[in-house]
């Protein structure tokens, strides 16, 4: 963070806060706080969307409807990055999961993921990103 100004630190703060309850929510499967924090028209490319672009909230609701949220789950996000362009923010990072499988094993997920958030109406909103799993 080099050569900005306090007020882009703070917002970059925001930012990544914001980003921090988007992933608690959806470990936690909070349909009500992660719907708050989206835009309706959010958009995506996930490994859940086989390639697909998907458009809006109904596919990820099936997901907090159907889903479980695992009991013992730790997210760690690396090397966060956060790049301010106007009323638009872009943020990259690895996600690592560790969680237990079913027998009891400790495992490790890693996606890498960038994240679009756009300030609308003073409110940052969640309106894209694509996330890709790690080999």
């Amino acid at each position: 963070m080099t050569n900005q100004t306090a007020e882009e630190r703070e917002t970059i703060e925001q930012i990544l806060g914001l980003n921090e309850q988007l992933l608690q929510s959806i470990a936690e499967g909070d349909w009500e706080v992660y719907s708050k924090l989206c835009d309706p028209t959010l958009s995506c490319y996930e490994p859940e969307s086989r390639g697909q672009l998907v458009e809006g909230m109904e596919f990820h609701r099936y997901y907090f409807e159907y889903g479980k949220p695992a009991s013992a789950r730790n997210t760690t996000l690396c090397s966060p990055h956060v790049r301010l362009m106007g009323d638009a923010a872009v943020v990259c990072y690895v996600r690592l999961i560790q969680a237990l499988d079913d027998a009891g094993k400790h495992v490790t997920q890693r996606f890498e993921e960038t994240r679009v958030w756009q300030r609308q109406d003073n409110v940052w909103r969640h309106v894209h990103f694509h996330r890709s799993a790690s080999a």
